[in-house]
C-alpha cells in the first residue's frame, strides 16, 4: 500500500462519518428531554457487532446524588434508615410526582445539596455507577453527533430515532443520536469494560464503523502506532496523533473503593509517551497494518502515567501528558472472544 492509502485510512478515523470512536455518557430520565442529564463521559470504541470498549475505572466512582429516584425504591432502600428530620429534608428536595410514583431533584438551596449527600453516605446508599445502572436511574448510552441532522446520512436509518434519542444542539451545531448500551462485563484489573448496544435495529449498527482487534503484543519498534482521542479543545472533534510504545511495566496501583472495598489494578502495561489529553482515557492505540490497509486497535488507554510534563513544578491545571499507561488487548483475548468470537 502507498503512503497516500494510509494516509486516506488516517483520515478516515477522525472523520464524523467513518470514525469507530465515540463517547458513552450515563443518562438520567432520558425521555424526559427538559429533564434529561448527562454524566459520566467516557471515551469509547466500536469493534464490530455492536461490542463497545472502553475502561473500567469509571464504573465504581461514586456520583453521590441522582436526579429522580423511583418511589418505590426510595421507600424501600431510603426511606426507613432517615429519622423524622432526614425524612423531612429528603422529600422537600425530592417531591413525589403524583401519577409517575417518581420523585425529581428540586434543590435550590447549596446547603441542601451538601446535607443530602451527606445523608446518602450516612445510610450507605450506594451511589456508584453500577448500581445506578442497575437500578435504572441512569443509563449508558453512545452519544453519536453529525453535522447534520441524519444518522450516517441515512434518513431510513434517521427514522429509528425518535425525540427522546435524537436533538439538535445549535449552540455545538450538531445534532445528536443516543445509542443505549448495556455493561457486558467489566475486567477491573485490566481496567477495560466490554459494552454491547441494545435496543438497537442491526441496521444501525451495522452503520457504525469499527476497529478489528490486533492481539499482538508489540515491540518499542512501531512505526505506524497512534492514539484515537477526543479533540485536544473539546470532545465533538477527534484527534489521531502518533504514540510511541516506549516501555513496559507490570503494574500495580489500588483504586480506593469505598462500598465495595478497593481493588487493584494490575498486570503488564505498555509505556506510551505521546501527546494525551486530559480525559482520554478509553481511547483506543491503533496499529496500521500495510497488508491489509487498515488500522486495528491493540490496546486501551487506562492512565496518565506520573511521568509527565510539569508547568512550574505544579500538576494542577497541567493537562497535557507526555506519558501514559495503555493495556494490551492480549490480556484479555480469551475473556472477549468468549463474547465476540475468535479473530479470524
Amino acid at each position: 500500500m502507498t503512503l497516500k492509502d494510509k494516509l486516506s485510512k488516517q483520515l478516515e478515523l477522525t472523520n464524523e462519518q467513518t470514525s469507530p470512536l465515540f463517547r458513552i455518557m450515563w443518562i438520567q430520565n432520558r425521555d424526559e428531554p427538559y429533564r434529561r442529564h448527562f454524566e459520566n463521559n467516557i471515551c469509547a470504541f466500536h469493534i464490530g457487532n455492536g461490542f463497545i470498549l472502553s475502561v473500567a475505572h469509571n464504573l465504581k466512582v461514586e456520583a453521590n446524588i441522582f436526579k429522580s429516584i423511583d418511589n418505590v425504591l426510595y421507600l424501600t432502600t431510603i426511606f426507613p434508615h432517615l429519622n423524622s428530620e432526614q425524612r423531612q429534608l429528603f422529600e422537600s428536595c425530592y417531591p413525589l410526582e403524583l401519577g409517575k410514583e417518581k420523585r425529581y431533584a428540586n434543590i435550590t438551596n447549596p446547603n441542601d445539596f451538601q446535607n443530602i449527600m451527606n445523608l446518602l453516605k450516612q445510610i450507605n446508599f450506594d451511589t456508584r455507577w453500577t448500581t445506578l445502572m442497575n437500578h435504572k436511574i441512569s443509563i449508558p448510552h453512545l452519544v453519536v453527533q453529525f453535522k447534520d441532522n441524519l444518522f450516517y446520512n441515512n434518513p431510513a436509518l434517521s427514522q429509528h430515532f425518535n425525540p427522546t434519542t435524537y436533538f439538535e444542539e445549535p449552540q455545538i451545531k450538531r445534532h445528536t443520536f443516543l445509542v443505549e448500551v448495556e455493561l457486558v462485563e467489566a475486567f477491573y484489573s485490566e481496567d477495560i469494560a466490554l459494552y454491547k448496544i441494545i435496543n438497537t435495529p442491526n441496521d444501525v449498527i451495522d452503520a457504525m464503523p469499527s476497529l478489528e482487534v490486533d492481539y499482538s503484543l508489540l515491540d518499542d519498534n512501531q512505526e505506524n502506532y497512534y492514539c484515537l482521542q477526543s479533540s485536544p479543545t473539546s470532545e465533538i472533534g477527534k484527534l489521531l496523533n502518533k504514540a510511541q510504545i516506549d516501555g513496559f511495566t507490570e503494574h500495580f496501583s489500588i483504586f480506593q473503593e469505598r462500598i465495595g472495598g478497593n481493588y487493584n489494578l494490575e498486570g503488564l502495561r505498555y509505556l506510551i509517551k505521546g501527546y494525551f489529553r486530559f480525559g482520554s482515557s478509553g481511547a483506543p492505540y491503533v496499529v496500521y497494518d500495510s497488508d491489509t490497509n487498515k488500522f486495528k486497535v491493540n490496546a486501551v488507554q487506562s492512565e496518565a502515567c506520573p511521568i509527565q510534563l510539569s508547568i512550574n513544578n505544579q500538576r494542577d491545571g497541567n493537562y497535557q501528558y507526555i506519558n501514559a499507561i495503555a493495556t494490551p488487548l492480549q490480556l484479555i483475548r480469551q475473556k472477549l472472544e468468549r463474547y465476540v468470537g475468535k479473530a479470524t
